[in-house]
């Protein structure tokens, strides 16, 4: 599941990125910030989680696992830490471009 997620995130991300300008909603200076705000918090707590994930786990860890399990492990884990960053970053593109319009806009 979660790296279909991961997958998921991954293309609706880049297929935006590339094909479609970010457009800005009606709003105001507070509006753009509320939203690169969600944008921040949002990388953080999801940075939070995996630690909490982690530390639950670590302690289980009497021997390491196999090589080739490790690395998947932590490709897969690296892979949905950088999908929540890009998610992040779309979220204060987006609060820049709602700032702007409002900033034109006066």
């Amino acid at each position: 599941m979660a790296l279909a997620a991961t997958l998921t995130m991954q293309g609706c991300y880049w297929t935006r990125y590339r094909h479609m300008p970010v457009a800005a909603l009606r709003g105001g200076a507070i509006a753009g910030h509320v939203v690169m705000f969600a944008g921040r918090v949002s990388f953080f707590f999801g940075g939070a989680l995996f630690s909490a994930i982690f530390f639950r786990h670590a302690p289980q860890l009497d021997a390491l696992p196999p090589p080739g399990q490790a690395i998947a492990k932590t490709l897969g884990v690296m892979t949905l830490l950088f999908a929540l960053f890009c998610y992040a970053l779309e979220l204060e593109r987006f609060g820049r471009a709602i700032e702007e319009r409002a900033h034109k806009a006066s």
